[in-house]
């Protein structure tokens, strides 16, 4: 995993990163953003669709896969019934080999606040500025924004029955050469939410408590899907969502029988990947693969440099 060739991304990535520093603090040894979470380890088996989209190899095979669910900011210590821990991360690694590996990134709404990278940097600094009126003055003049903010994020009753979106676009390349875009969702096999009344009385690392007693009973399962564009839809600009009518199919399921061993390091050391670099699975040319690219390497460096947390 490189840093981007363009310096002007790098140095966006690292001005995103201290503004994150300035809004959570230092932790260090933890990420930047999406701070606190639990890793999960259990396998991937493809569907029969996989292939006719991709010919990626982890579409034609079984696997073994890593998730990590996260809470939102970068507090590792921010309670999971804080509403401010929505929207939830969901990062997946497929293990294709010793030392390679591909993995999808995603949150539990199915867009982003900002078009680019620049922007979400001055949404940012506009949340942190003293001048009154900055935040609400940058939100009135970006609809995208302002509908992100807007759009529910209810706290869910595990992390087991969430749903996740890998928001930017993909482009599947399968064995004849047929090009495709779409966008990941990860599906539960049913979802649930709680109340803001019922999420108060929560403790404050429930959710970590019950996914942990609910694999003692049963594996979690989930469904990889993809939402395939059609011809119009915009495949490099994740403030914008597709229209739900869009074919879904799906790509496999997923299925997490225990946590991590030794969770808190594995958690210190991966670092998830948003660029796929797997033949047959390429990034879009939306501009955020590469600034997330450049965060989640630059952050990780830092994180690992850290003594062991946990």
């Amino acid at each position: 995993m490189p840093l981007p060739d363009d310096a002007k991304v790098v140095a966006l990535a690292n001005d995103l990163l201290a503004v994150f520093d300035q809004i959570f603090g230092l932790h260090p040894g933890y990420r930047a953003a999406h701070a606190k979470g639990i890793m999960l380890k259990g396998t991937f088996r493809p569907s029969p669709q996989a292939v006719k989209l991709s010919r990626a190899e982890h579409f034609s095979r079984e696997l073994p896969v890593f998730v990590r669910f996260s809470n939102s900011t970068g507090l590792p210590q921010l309670p999971d019934n804080d509403p401010a821990a929505n929207p939830r991360g969901f990062a997946l690694r497929f293990f294709l080999a010793e030392h390679r590996h591909t993995d999808i990134v995603g949150h539990s709404i199915d867009s982003f606040p900002n078009r680019d990278g620049a922007e979400f940097l001055d949404f940012l600094k506009a949340s942190i500025d003293s001048q009154p009126g900055a935040l609400d003055k940058f939100i009135a003049a970006h609809p995208a924004t302002e509908s992100f903010i807007k759009a529910p994020k209810p706290t869910p009753a595990s992390f087991a029955t969430e749903k996740y979106f890998a928001v930017l676009a993909f482009k599947f390349i399968n064995a004849q050469g047929a090009e495709q875009y779409g966008r990941f969702r990860i599906l539960p096999e049913s979802e649930e939410y709680l109340s803001q009344e019922e999420a108060a009385k929560e403790d404050q690392d429930y959710l970590v408590a019950e996914i942990v007693e609910r694999l003692k009973d049963n594996p979690v399962r989930f469904k990889l899907m993809v939402q395939l564009a059609q011809e119009g839809d915009i495949t490099n600009d994740a403030t914008v969502r597709w229209p739900e009518d869009r074919p879904l199919v799906e790509l496999g399921a997923i299925e997490l029988t225990e946590p991590v061993e030794d969770n808190a390091a594995k958690q210190q050391q991966i670092i998830f990947d948003p660029i796929p670099r797997i033949d047959g699975l390429e990034a879009s040319d939306d501009p955020l693969f590469e600034l997330r690219a450049a965060i989640y390497l630059l952050s990780g460096r830092r994180r690992r440099a850290a003594a062991p947390v946990g």
